[in-house]
């Protein structure tokens, strides 16, 4: 881990928590049940790709972790309102698990690829590591937990789970279009690395 993300600024308390207090407020928002009613279909995956792709790896992981463990200590923060322990030991908390990863790895692709290229095509490229992200962590720790939770074969989870790609496509568009809105709008929000300065070697006599 690197010494900036060992060192948490005010102003990166703040953003972690304002962007846990985010993906809260799309927890709650109204959601659709699919899947027998096991799965609701929120804006919870907009708000934590967002937080990666705009906080970076290590923030962004914060502050879906912290909303987590918001959400554990009993704030009914989850979807429908729901909170407590019980509902990480549920049929959706591979999903919940898979959150903090998810931004995590959104955070790292957009701090790798955007900044030399955000003028140009940073919409499809925020875009990818959205979708990439959530397929890696969210759908796959989703369909683990159903099967462990629910008591569903892989096959069973699949037909569970394959209902929220459009959904997450067109949050993924969204997520990608306001990230590389924001950070045109403030190219510093994202910590950059330091430039490797190449090694001068005198020239031979």
């Amino acid at each position: 881990m690197s010494t900036t993300a060992r060192r948490l600024t005010p102003a990166d308390l703040a953003l972690v928590a304002a962007f846990a207090a985010l993906i809260a407020v799309c927890a709650l928002l109204p959601a659709l049940k699919v899947g027998a009613g096991l799965v609701p279909i929120t804006l919870q995956t907009f708000a934590v790709l967002l937080a990666g792709a705009l906080l970076g790896p290590w923030r962004g992981f914060l502050a879906v972790c912290l909303y987590l463990a918001v959400g554990a200590a009993g704030m009914p923060v989850f979807s429908g309102g729901a909170a407590g322990l019980a509902v990480l030991q549920g049929p959706t908390a591979g999903y919940l698990v898979g959150f903090p990863l998810a931004a995590a790895l959104c955070g790292l692709l957009v701090a790798r690829l955007l900044p030399r290229r955000a003028t140009r095509v940073g919409v499809p490229l925020v875009f990818a590591a959205g979708l990439l992200s959530s397929a890696l962590f969210i759908h796959t720790l989703g369909m683990a937990g159903l099967v462990w939770r629910a008591d569903m074969t892989w096959a069973q989870a699949w037909n569970v789970d394959k209902v929220f790609w459009i959904g997450d496509v067109i949050k993924n568009v969204c997520m990608a279009l306001v990230a590389t809105a924001v950070h045109r709008a403030f190219p510093d929000l994202l910590p950059r690395r330091s430039p490797v300065r190449p090694r001068h070697t005198p020239a031979a006599a």
